[in-house]
């Protein structure tokens, strides 16, 4: 005869997993406002400007946004990889400690 399942410690450890994401996705999104320099506009202001984006149903508008974000993206992942490969070739010159690609110059 098979092992009963306790429904009630799944439930348990499915709710801690959903409140481990969603702590996962705030932290993501504040690094994002942090990122792209939106820390510095008044709460108000970001507030104003996120609700006229949920508002705006004009796809070309969405779409001139969804571009100008790519970009964004791959300029901060360029600048990441640069910026790692950077750090790890100067630590490994500076005492041989860390070879590039290992995890002290990757993040």
């Amino acid at each position: 005869m098979r092992k009963p399942r306790d429904f009630d410690l799944e439930l348990k450890a499915l709710d801690s997993k959903a409140r481990q994401l969603k702590q996962a996705k705030l932290q993501h999104l504040g690094e994002l406002v942090v990122a792209t320099g939106a820390d510095a506009l008044p709460v108000e202001q970001l507030a104003g400007v996120l609700l006229a984006a949920v508002g705006t149903s004009d796809m070309m508008v969405r779409e001139g946004w969804r571009q100008r974000g790519a970009a964004f993206f791959q300029r901060e992942g360029k600048a990441r990889g640069s910026a790692g490969a950077r750090s790890a070739s100067a630590t490994s010159a500076d005492d041989g400690a860390a070879p590039a690609g290992s995890a002290a110059g990757a993040e």
